[in-house]
């Protein structure tokens, strides 16, 4: 780690440091743990090199990419490296990681070239290095172009169909394509059950495969069917890396992936992929964005998605507006949820959007009525709303075997509420439930989300015997050390 010759005290990195609550211990470690992550197994940070980077040392990559994301998700918002005091090793124009083409050959490129990247972090180091999140205009003015038709715009084909094309036999058979298909569905509940952290790479192999054979010449019913499958992996690649701490990546397999469904000529997927941005966008404190990207996405899908589909849309529109302050228009947003959902037909849905079920729906509407909470100052009115939702959720999880992220996300969430209600036993309890199905489910985001939730239960009910036992299980059973994606 060079510094400069005559290097000042770095106020802005300070800064952020001191109100982060951090010791330099704790950020020397966070840093450790995310190089390992990320596959930098080259860093290793002690508390005298953070006493350094304070004092106006200027460190390598990737530290000053590690250290954005980790007071960016401190923080929920986006902490650009170069607010931090340092420089970036590189000053990509604006836009330059989603800015992409919107042609095939080039999409197919692209993911291949990426997920191969990805498969040899491990090998080769940290893929990040060369990544910056995107938002604001940066990320909304690209993703407009997916309105914009095709040059060789057609209609799309069904899924089932397999028709010969210019009279060019396709290699892969019927069984073949269901097969492809079927084991993008099976990626999906594996993640649902299990968390991003264990099939991660494995979505990602499978989608680099895919890519190849895109590569090849088929019939375009057959080609129009690889895409699809390309958007279906490479979403939920960029949601997996979401759900390990992977933003930058996320991002871009999310980028990916809308292009794909672009040439699948599946609007609602398109809007699915939407979706997820929008919901990192909320993760990161850019509810402004979010909302920009839900529009699209409605817009976009308003005469070809199901009523499932939509209801989701609406549902994330609230969690919007409630991170906005909107009162009225989030009440309006959930109230629409609550009406289209109710002629949702689950038998005729994509399995993108099975996910979606009555006890998601209490789930995401909770989380809106807890983040008005929030917003409104901690308002009790409002946490009142959340907790018949919130608990219709953990009800409707309780028994369901696949979608246990989801339920551990819903007990954490659970001990918010009661948090704001300042019902700190109950807020523990739930908790502690929540870190039993932690432990099964390997997802950094429902860790994070206990630990904060449990530091703001120390912190404000240290003295309460339920909040420090509570403690005492986090220390023990879920420790602070992350595991590779």
């Amino acid at each position: 780690m060079a510094g400069t010759p005559d290097k000042q005290p770095n106020a802005q990195l300070t800064s952020w440091f001191v109100r982060s609550g951090w010791s330099k211990g704790e950020l020397a470690r966070q840093v450790n743990r995310r190089a390992r992550q990320l596959g930098a197994h080259h860093v290793s940070t002690d508390t005298s090199r953070v006493r350094r980077w304070l004092d106006g040392e200027q460190p390598r990559e990737p530290i000053p990419r590690i250290l954005s994301e980790l007071f960016s998700e401190r923080f929920g918002c986006v902490v650009p490296v170069e607010d931090l005091g340092l420089r970036p090793a590189h000053q990509p124009p604006a836009g330059g990681d989603i800015d992409l083409p919107w042609a095939g050959p080039q999409t197919v490129q692209l993911i291949n070239e990426f997920s191969r990247s990805d498969l040899m972090l491990g090998r080769r180091g940290f893929l990040g290095t060369s990544l910056a999140l995107s938002a604001g205009p940066a990320l909304l003015e690209p993703m407009q172009r997916w309105l914009v038709p095709s040059a060789q715009a057609a209609q799309p084909v069904p899924i089932g169909a397999n028709r010969d094309a210019g009279g060019r036999p396709s290699r892969l058979s019927e069984e073949e394509l269901q097969l492809l298909e079927s084991t993008a569905a099976m990626f999906r509940e594996w993640d649902n059950q299990c968390g991003g952290g264990l099939r991660r790479k494995a979505v990602v192999g499978q989608l680099h495969e895919v890519t190849d054979l895109l590569q090849e010449q088929h019939p375009e019913d057959v080609t129009r069917r690889l895409y699809r499958i390309t958007a279906d992996l490479a979403a939920l690649a960029g949601w997996m890396s979401y759900d390990v701490g992977l933003q930058p990546t996320a991002q871009k397999y999310l980028v990916l992936a809308l292009h794909a469904a672009k040439e699948a000529g599946d609007r609602p997927l398109g809007a699915f992929v939407l979706s997820s941005m929008s919901r990192q966008m909320i993760h990161l404190d850019r509810p402004d964005d979010a909302l920009e990207l839900i529009h699209l996405a409605q817009y976009g899908a308003r005469d070809s998605a199901g009523a499932t589909t939509q209801a989701m849309l609406h549902a994330l529109e609230a969690r919007a507006y409630a991170n906005m302050g909107q009162v009225n228009k989030c009440h309006r947003a959930v109230r629409m949820a609550e009406d289209t959902f109710a002629d949702a037909r689950p038998e005729e849905d994509p399995t993108w959007i099975s996910f979606f079920t009555e006890a998601e729906l209490h789930a995401e509407n909770a989380h809106s009525y807890r983040d008005l909470a929030y917003v409104a100052g901690r308002s009790p009115t409002y946490a009142s709303l959340a907790q018949p939702e919130m608990q219709a959720a953990v009800d409707g999880f309780r028994e369901d075997a696949v979608h246990q992220r989801a339920y551990a996300l819903n007990l954490v969430g659970m001990g918010t509420v009661h948090l704001l209600m300042r019902e700190p036993e109950q807020a523990a309890h739930f908790t502690e439930h929540a870190i039993g199905v932690a432990k099964r489910v390997r997802s950094e985001r429902v860790n994070t989300r206990i630990r904060k939730t449990t530091d703001t239960a120390v912190r404000e009910f240290g003295d309460v015997p339920e909040v420090a036992r509570l403690a005492e299980r986090l220390s023990r059973e879920l420790p602070d050390v992350a595991e590779s994606a």
